[in-house]
């Protein structure tokens, strides 16, 4: 399973860069869906071990309560961005992150893969969206 994971993950990156190579990024509109099944979020996981994960990992650039910390790191209780985003598109983000290069990238703050964390797995990833998307206005 895990291994299809991975095949799906690299499939859709690879894509991604083929699909960034020859189009012009739009800002203001999420990532196109893919074909790809939204990645499933982690069932097992309760809210309070993901909010538990989220702020080991996330909450120095975020904030404890998703709210953004100024010069660093987007509000995601409120971002249009993360909204447009499927399960599957915000896994791909966390764990590739995005270069301060990217059009994309409004803070000038590079978001390291994992939030610079490499130990962070799949299942803290999908635990770490649990979170995220609890918090969304």
């Amino acid at each position: 399973m895990k291994r299809t994971i991975s095949w799906i993950i690299l499939i859709t990156l690879a894509l991604g860069l083929l699909a960034a190579c020859t189009e012009e990024p739009q800002p203001s509109q999420p990532p196109a869906a893919t074909e790809v099944p939204a990645q499933e979020p982690a069932p097992d996981v309760d809210l309070e071990e993901a909010a538990s994960i989220y702020v080991t990992n996330c909450s120095a650039c975020h904030g404890l309560e998703g709210k953004g910390v100024e010069n660093l790191g987007k509000d995601f209780t409120t971002s249009a961005y993360l909204a447009g985003l499927s399960d599957t598109e915000l896994f791909e983000f966390i764990k590739v992150g995005r270069e301060v290069d990217d059009p994309l990238n409004t803070t000038g703050v590079v978001m390291p893969p994992k939030g610079g964390n490499p130990a962070l797995s799949d299942e803290n990833i999908s635990a770490i969206i649990v979170y995220i998307r609890s918090i969304q206005e």
